[in-house]
């Protein structure tokens, strides 16, 4: 069963945690698996273990994923002073009393009110126990996550699938007209060797080629047979369990190569219209297929 690559999942922290998280889960299409982790500073050290989760649910996609989380006991912290930063401000403003002659005393009250000076240092919470309470809300939040992306999946397969039925259809009527491609090609391979008698051109070497031109170019049965075994091959690749959307990518590429190939054989309208037809439909197909994982 094929899954969609597009997809949204979310999940609270569970009842009785310490923290209150809320995770979100979105992805969309894309060639190779691309994360993105938004999170608290606090949390950094946590990525990596949050990407391994990730791979362990999803191969490609570009998947962004939202953390936010409140601690729901009291946090203690410390008045700290950035005399780095301090440092800097005094040296700054003595700079402008001495250059430009500015006569007013700096205050406490005015240091005070010097931006990112003064700041509460909180207590760093542990890491593991933070890890033991979000683990399970990430799991919880991808599993919905992929939940749509297989319901989405069944949406597309079954739109694949009717594509493949109007491309069938189509190739059952090119192949009921397949003989009448062969005779206009041969009422012209007799026009053109009536005109070479005629001009008294006519030779075994040219006649030879023109007939292994003929043989080469008249019959559209082989294109036929393998449209319809790619039409196959990809209805049974619908079914597998694992990520097959590079492969649907091939089989698709190669059934617009075997329409191009009927196309270019025939001169019939109604072959042409139908082929047009049914590029119309491997057109749709490989549009639903770049987004199957």
């Amino acid at each position: 069963m094929i899954k969609s690559m597009t997809g949204f999942g979310r999940a609270n922290s569970e009842e009785g945690s310490k923290h209150n998280f809320v995770i979100e889960v979105k992805s969309v299409n894309h060639r190779f698996l691309d994360l993105n982790i938004k999170m608290p500073k606090a949390m950094i050290a946590l990525e990596e273990r949050i990407r391994s989760i990730i791979s362990q649910y999803l191969n490609r996609g570009k998947v962004d994923l939202f953390l936010n989380y409140k601690n729901y006991e009291k946090v203690e912290g410390r008045v700290r002073v950035n005399t780095d930063l301090l440092d800097s401000y005094m040296s700054c403003l003595n700079e402008i009393k001495d250059n430009y002659d500015v006569k007013d005393d700096i205050s406490l009250s005015f240091v005070s009110k010097f931006p990112d000076v003064i700041y509460i240092q909180e207590d760093e919470e542990d890491i593991e126990e933070l890890w033991k309470e979000i683990s399970p809300s990430i799991h919880c939040a991808l599993k919905n996550l992929l939940s749509m992306r297989e319901r989405e999946g069944i949406k597309l397969s079954q739109d694949i699938k009717c594509n493949c039925d109007n491309i069938k259809c189509e190739l059952d009527k090119i192949e009921t007209k397949a003989p009448t491609v062969v005779k206009e090609y041969k009422i012209k391979l007799e026009d053109r060797i009536k005109k070479l008698i005629e001009d008294g051109k006519l030779d075994e070497g040219r006649l030879n080629m023109e007939v292994a031109i003929f043989s080469d170019k008249a019959s559209i049965d082989e294109e036929i047979i393998r449209l319809n075994s790619h039409i196959e091959q990809l209805n049974d690749t619908l079914n597998l369990k694992e990520p097959v959307g590079r492969k649907l990518d091939f089989i698709v590429q190669e059934m617009n190569r075997e329409a191009n190939t009927i196309a270019s054989k025939s001169s019939n309208l109604e072959i042409t219209n139908q082929v047009l037809n049914i590029k119309n439909n491997i057109e749709k197909i490989r549009e639903q297929v770049q987004n199957v994982e």
